[in-house]
C-alpha cells in the first residue's frame, strides 16, 4: 500500500502487506495533496457538486442502457428487425463500456484525466445522435458499440479522479456515497424512457441521452479539474500501458481484489438478467409488481452502500466488512437455491423476493470495499487499474448472465446456482488471494 502523503489529513492507517508490489511496475509517484495544485483544492472544496458530477459521469452508461428497454419493441417494429437483432444493440453497448475502460483508462494516465474524459463525451454525444437516426439496426448496432466505447470514460475516469484524491478510508467513503447516484439510474431510467416514449418514439430516446450527454459536458468543462500533475503521468506509449497492466495482475492482491469485486458484480449480473422471467413468468407477478419490487432492490443497495460509508467504514476494517458482505451474499444465493429447487416445498414470491432484496443489498458492503482496496494499492497508476476492475466486473458479468436461461423457461434454479458459485468463488479470491488476516490486527483499511 502507498505511504500517507505530506499535506493531506488523512484517518487511515496504513498496513504494508507482506507481499511486494511487483517490480514490472512503474515506480509509484507521491500521491499529490491539496497543496500541490488549486485543481484538487478546488475538487475537494466543491462537496457535493463535485460529488454530483462524478456520479453523473457514473451514472451516464447505466442510463444509456436502461432508458432504452422499454422501446425494444417499438425498435424491432421500426427497423422491421428480429427481436435477437434488436438485442444485439444491448450486447453491443455492454461490450463498449467493458472494452472503452481498458482503452481510456491508461490514456488517463498519460494525459491526465481531463482531456480523454472531454474527448470520450464528444465522441458520445456524437455516436447517440447518430443513434437517434440510425436507418438500420446494423448501423445502429455499430453506434450503440462505439456509445459504450464513449461512455466508459466516465466510469473509468471517475474511479482514478477519487484514487487520485482520496485514500483507504476517504477513498471508501466516497465511494459508499457515488453509489448513492450511480446506484439510483437502474430505478429511474426505465421510467424516464417510458415517459419519453409518450412524447415521441424510440428515437427521443437517443436526442434525450444526447442532450443529457452535452449538458455532462459542459459541467465536466466548468467544474470538474484536473487531478493527476503533470510529474504523476506515464510518458510512454502502448507498451508501456500493456506493461502496466501485465503488472497490476501480476500484483497478488490486486488481482484478488479484482476477481473478488467482479464475482460479486457477476451474481448481480445474474439477478438482472434473470429477475424480470423469474419474477413474472414464474411466479406471476404483474411488469408493475416487477418494476416495485425492482425499485426496492435497488434503494436496499443505495441504503447499504449508505451504511457501509457512514458508519461502518472508519470503524470496522474495509476487509472485516468486506468478508461479511460475501458472507451475506453467499447465504441469499444459498437461500435462493434452497427455495428455488423446492428442497422446503414451493416458495412463494414473497419469500424470493426477500432472498433477491438480501442479495443486491449485501452489493453495498462489497463493491465500495473491492474498489477502495483495490486502488488503495495503485496510485501510480489509478487509470490503468480504475480500467482492470470495471472491465472485469463488465465481462464477468456478461459471461454469468446468460447461464441463468440455460435450463429452460421453467425453472428459476440456474439463477440461484449461478448467484451461488459466484458467491463462493469471490470467498476463495478473497481468501486465497487477498489473505486479509496478514493485515496488522487494528487496522481500519
Amino acid at each position: 500500500m502507498s505511504k500517507p502523503e505530506s499535506g493531506r489529513a488523512s484517518t487511515e492507517v496504513h498496513i504494508p502487506d507482506r507481499t511486494p508490489a511487483p517490480t514490472s511496475l512503474p515506480a509509484p509517484v507521491p500521491t499529490a495533496g491539496p497543496s500541490s495544485g488549486t485543481g484538487i483544492v478546488a475538487a475537494r472544496r466543491a462537496g457535493l457538486l463535485f460529488t454530483l458530477v462524478l456520479g453523473g459521469l457514473t451514472a451516464l452508461p447505466p442510463l444509456s442502457m436502461d432508458m432504452y428497454l422499454p422501446a425494444l419493441p417499438a425498435v424491432t417494429e421500426s427497423l422491421a428487425s428480429p427481436a435477437a437483432t434488436v438485442q444485439l444493440t444491448l450486447t453491443a453497448c455492454l461490450l463498449g463500456m467493458a472494452l472503452g475502460q481498458l482503452v481510456v483508462g491508461p490514456m488517463s494516465d498519460r494525459w491526465g484525466r481531463r482531456r480523454p474524459l472531454l474527448a470520450g463525451m464528444v465522441v458520445y454525444i456524437v455516436a447517440t445522435a447518430i443513434c437517434a437516426f440510425a436507418p438500420t439496426v446494423e448501423l445502429l448496432i455499430g453506434f450503440r458499440l462505439l456509445q459504450g466505447l464513449a461512455g466508459a470514460a466516465g466510469i473509468v475516469i471517475a474511479r482514478a479522479v477519487v484514487r487520485d484524491l482520496y485514500e483507504g478510508v476517504e477513498m471508501a467513503r466516497f465511494f459508499s456515497t457515488l453509489m448513492l447516484i450511480s446506484g439510483a439510474a437502474p430505478i429511474i431510467a426505465p421510467v424516464i424512457g417510458a415517459q419519453v416514449l409518450r412524447l415521441t418514439d424510440w428515437r427521443g430516446i437517443f436526442i434525450v441521452l444526447a442532450g443529457v450527454g452535452v449538458l455532462l459536458t459542459l459541467v465536466v468543462v466548468k467544474w470538474l479539474p484536473e487531478t493527476l500533475a503533470p510529474e504523476r503521468r506515464h510518458v510512454g506509449g502502448v507498451g508501456e500501458a500493456l506493461r502496466t497492466m501485465r503488472g497490476l495482475l501480476a500484483d497478488r492482491v490486486f488481482a484478488g481484489y479484482m476477481l473478488t469485486g467482479g464475482l460479486a458484480f457477476a451474481a448481480l449480473f445474474a439477478y438482472i438478467a434473470a429477475s424480470p422471467f423469474v419474477v413474472q413468468e414464474i411466479y406471476g407477478a404483474s411488469p408493475q409488481v416487477f418494476s416495485l419490487l425492482f425499485g426496492i432492490n435497488s434503494v436496499g443497495l443505495i441504503a447499504v452502500g449508505q451504511i457501509n460509508g457512514r458508519i461502518l467504514v472508519g470503524r470496522v476494517g474495509l476487509d472485516k466488512v468486506l468478508g461479511v458482505g460475501l458472507i451475506i451474499l453467499a447465504l441469499a444465493g444459498t437461500a435462493l437455491l434452497l427455495m428455488t429447487s423446492g428442497a422446503f416445498g414451493e416458495a412463494n414470491l414473497f419469500a424470493v423476493a426477500t432472498g433477491l432484496f438480501v442479495l443486491m443489498a449485501a452489493m453495498g458492503l462489497v463493491t465500495p470495499n473491492t474498489n477502495a482496496m483495490a486502488l488503495n494499492r495503485t496510485p501510480h497508476a489509478a487509470g490503468s487499474a480504475s480500467a482492470l476492475l470495471g472491465t472485469s466486473s463488465f465481462l464477468i458479468g456478461a459471461v454469468a448472465s446468460p447461464i441463468v436461461g440455460i435450463a429452460g423457461e421453467a425453472t428459476a434454479v440456474p439463477m440461484a446456482v449461478v448467484q451461488l458459485v459466484c458467491a463462493l468463488t469471490a470467498i476463495g479470491c478473497f481468501l486465497g488471494l487477498c489473505r486479509p488476516w496478514q493485515r496488522r490486527a487494528g487496522a481500519v483499511i
